[in-house]
């Protein structure tokens, strides 16, 4: 018997929060004309099944990924003390908090508080009077400015750039959060879990992940996990250099999981075919790689700002990867909320009504599966000698590599599906689906890697007629040639990371990554329909009923 997860949706409850005009400022006007929406989802789970041990350590687990919300609002934007003292308005308190400061995250951080500035691209890892140029020519006699785990800050006296190590940083939020992961350690019924659990407790204090990397790699039977630390690079949109703090709580789906076992190990023989020359897919992925489904129970941090993640591909760091491959960890539950809240009434909308048939919730969680399996696709270094992809491809990597997660895991829908290791539903739901899918996404605006590869992508595949719109504003996949685009976009991505050519990706994710003016009207047909953008949580010890 495994986890019962149930989300609550609230419709009474939709969140209907204003956004900003261009010089920060709030009106009657903006309120009619500018909401962003969204649900709130209960995370409730049946912990019946659990043993005592582990029930006592759900509420500590989620007391350390707390510690990480703290962190992440250091990072994003500072002390917000001040910042909420001076609103008065709930319903902007409510926004402050789902954006982790005055910007809306889905309206390309535009400032929503009177008086705000713009969003410093760099968030609050780098000096806000710091030029790009005086950065790259400091990293020259300093690369440690560069480094993950690191804030970069000024030294008052001589103007010079330093670092202060994470674990300096936010001293009082690590220190509390490894003790949480030791007291939880105690707990542990499983050993894998445990170590794992020391080891990221350790990381926290000393700024070395990659131990702690590869213990979580090596857990492998464990029903209760938590991915703790700084993870993900995409709030930093100066470099994408420095990680951001987050936090999810998670309990593993069994059944769910069973059936996604087998597709790892078929990662070398997918790479071999990828529609590229041969010498962009030299590496070898790891075939130690695990995929399992997971109800969430609880979000901290950057995971929690903005658009709400529903599955990971961890962990990042390339030799681990290289060596151990990644853990891809599919958020079912939540999900199933976007699906349901979100994508269907969108398809309803925006899809030709024959082909809405092949929208369907095995299309969307497979589809979200394989993008996260196709992050270990590819290339990770170079073929140029200019290092890694991330490092050379500075803020256009990520889009960039969630680009290329989403139009890989479509090439292996449609391989899987042709060798008979796909059973379940038709190429065409895949496909319609993921069009569907393109159309949720890129409500999050450039300012999000994940809407970024959506704008690129919607436009590529305008470009070569992988899809055609009729007069009533609704859309039809043309099958075969979406699936030319999909080599096509698949080679060029591939091309573009490993040459390592920064120009070449910045031009393209600028000359591919916008909203035109039909899109435009489409999403505002979207957005006065009333159809949320995305999901929020009422989550915690009190969700979950316990004391």
């Amino acid at each position: 018997m495994h986890s019962i997860i149930k989300l609550i949706l609230i419709p009474v409850s939709v969140i209907c929060i204003l956004s900003a005009n261009a010089n920060g400022q709030q009106s009657s006007e903006d309120a009619s004309k500018n909401l962003t929406k969204y649900v709130k989802v209960k995370l409730e789970a049946d912990l019946s099944h659990l043993s005592q041990n582990q029930k006592k350590m759900i509420p500590l687990l989620i007391e350390a990924a707390s510690e990480m919300d703290e962190a992440f609002w250091k990072q994003a934007y500072g002390d917000p003390t001040e910042l909420k003292q001076t609103v008065t308005s709930e319903a902007l308190k409510k926004h402050i908090e789902i954006n982790y400061g005055p910007w809306e995250r889905l309206q390309e951080n535009r400032p929503f508080i009177s008086g705000q500035s713009a969003k410093p691209l760099g968030a609050n890892f780098y000096p806000n009077d710091m030029s790009k140029e005086e950065f790259e020519a400091a990293v020259i006699a300093a690369p440690e400015l560069k480094d993950l785990y690191t804030m970069v800050r000024r030294n008052p006296k001589t103007k010079e750039l330093y670092t202060i190590p994470y674990s300096d940083f936010f001293q009082t939020e690590f220190k509390s959060a490894a003790a949480k992961l030791r007291e939880a350690a105690e707990l542990a019924e499983d050993d894998g879990f445990r170590a794992y659990l020391l080891a990221r407790s350790k990381a926290l204090l000393s700024n070395q992940y990659q131990p702690s990397d590869f213990a979580w790699m090596d857990m492998k039977s464990n029903d209760i996990d938590i991915v703790i630390g700084p993870i993900e690079t995409y709030e930093d949109q100066l470099y994408g250099y420095k990680a951001a703090c987050e936090s999810y709580v998670l309990i593993k789906d069994l059944s769910w999981s069973e059936r996604l076992t087998k597709y790892a190990a078929m990662l070398p023989e997918l790479q071999k075919g990828l529609p590229v020359a041969d010498k962009y897919k030299q590496e070898t992925p790891g075939t130690n790689s695990d995929l399992n489904a997971y109800d969430v129970i609880f979000y901290a941090g950057d995971c929690n700002s903005g658009s709400k993640t529903i599955a990971i591909n961890l962990p990042n760091d390339e030799e681990v990867q290289l060596k151990k491959g990644s853990r891809r960890l599919q958020l079912k539950n939540a999900m199933q909320a976007k699906f349901d809240q979100i994508l269907v009434p969108i398809a309803k909308l925006l899809i030709v009504p024959d082909q809405q048939k092949h929208i369907t919730f095995n299309a969307f969680f497979s589809n979200t599966m394989f993008h996260e399996v196709a992050h270990g696709l590819g290339i990770k270094n170079t073929i140029t000698g200019k290092g890694r992809v991330r490092e050379a491809l500075r803020e256009t990597s990520s889009a960039l590599e969630e680009g290329k997660a989403d139009i890989l895991g479509l090439y292996m829908v449609s391989k899987l599906l042709e060798q008979g290791e796909i059973t379940e539903g038709t190429l065409e739901d895949y496909y319609v689906t993921f069009m569907a899918g393109i159309f949720r996404s890129v409500r999050f605006g450039a300012s999000s890697a994940h809407g970024k590869a959506n704008m690129i992508r919607f436009n590529f595949f305008k470009d070569r007629g992988a899809f055609t719109r009729n007069e009533a504003g609704q859309y039809r996949v043309n099958m075969d040639k979406m699936k030319l685009a999909i080599a096509q976009l698949s080679d060029q991505i591939l091309q573009l990371q490993g040459n390592g050519d920064y120009e070449a990706a910045r031009n393209f994710a600028e000359n591919m990554g916008f909203v035109g003016e039909i899109l435009k009207a489409d999403l505002e047909r979207v957005n006065q329909r009333g159809i949320p953008t995305d999901i929020v949580f009422d989550q915690g010890m009190k969700a979950l009923n316990l004391k």
